[in-house]
C-alpha cells in the first residue's frame, strides 16, 4: 500500500494524532489511495502516520461511525465496500431531506442561500482543473447549504452522516464519466434556478433526475445493485 511522502506526514503533526491519523486514512479512502475492501493493519498506520497505535484506534472508531471503514471481531478493520444498494438508499435518504428542505425554502420564498450561488462556479472550475476531489468536496457544500439554510440542526446532522459515502461515490461518478459533467452542471444551475423562482414542484423533478445513479456508476459498485 502507497505511504504519504515524509514532508505530507510531517505538515500535519501539529494536529492531536488521532486526529492526524483520522485525516490520512479518511483522505486516503475518499480519494482511493486506499482501495475499498483494504484491511487496515493497526501497526502499519502507525507507522505511516507516525503514531503509537492508541490513536489508530480512536481514529478507527471515528472513521467506523461515519461508514469510511468497518470494524472486524478479532480480524481488525477493513475499508468499506459502498454498494449499488446502498447508493440508491443514500440517495433516498438525500432526496427525502434535500426534498424536504427545498420545499420549505420555496413556501418561505426565500431563494437559493447565497452559498449555493457562489459555489456554482467554483464546482466548474474544479471540475475544469480535473480537480475531482475538490469538485465533490464543493458540492457536497452545496447540497448541504440547502439543508442547512431550512433550519433544521437535527435535520441538518442527519444529512451530515451521508457525507462519507456522498463524496466516495461522487468521486467515482465523476472519474468513470466525466462526461456527464455538463448534464451535472445545468442540474445544480437549475436547482438554483427553481430556489430563486420558489418553484417546489419544478426543485423535485430536478432533485429527482440529478440523485438518479448513473448505470455507468452502479455498474461498478456492489453486486447487491436495487435489492430494495
Amino acid at each position: 500500500m502507497a505511504v504519504d511522502a515524509p514532508s505530507q506526514v510531517d505538515s500535519r503533526r501539529q494536529r492531536p494524532a488521532a486526529g492526524r491519523v483520522y485525516d490520512w486514512l479518511r483522505d486516503g479512502i475518499i480519494t482511493g489511495r486506499l482501495a475499498e475492501g483494504t484491511f487496515l493493519d493497526e501497526v502499519w498506520v502507525a507507522e505511516s502516520v507516525g503514531t503509537s497505535r492508541t490513536p489508530v484506534r480512536e481514529a478507527f472508531h471515528r472513521l467506523n461511525a461515519e461508514r469510511f471503514i468497518d470494524l472486524l471481531p478479532r480480524k481488525g478493520a477493513q475499508v468499506h465496500v459502498v454498494t449499488a444498494r446502498e447508493l440508491d438508499e443514500v440517495n433516498a435518504t438525500r432526496m427525502l431531506i434535500e426534498g424536504h428542505a427545498g420545499s420549505a425554502l420555496c413556501a418561505d420564498r426565500v431563494g437559493a442561500p447565497r452559498e449555493m450561488h457562489e459555489l456554482l462556479d467554483l464546482m466548474e472550475e474544479a471540475e475544469r482543473a480535473l480537480d475531482w476531489l475538490q469538485a465533490v468536496q464543493l458540492n457536497w457544500r452545496f447540497h448541504r447549504s440547502m439543508v442547512s439554510a431550512h433550519g433544521n440542526v437535527v435535520l441538518t446532522e442527519m444529512y451530515d452522516t451521508l457525507q462519507a459515502r456522498q463524496q466516495r461515490v461522487g468521486l467515482r461518478a465523476l472519474e468513470s464519466s466525466p462526461a456527464r459533467v455538463p448534464v451535472i452542471d445545468e442540474q445544480h444551475r437549475g436547482i438554483v434556478r427553481a430556489l430563486d423562482d420558489h418553484d417546489s414542484d419544478r426543485l423535485q423533478r430536478l432533485l429527482g433526475e440529478h440523485l438518479m445513479p448513473a448505470p455507468e456508476v452502479t455498474a461498478v459498485l456492489g453486486s447487491d445493485a436495487h435489492r430494495m
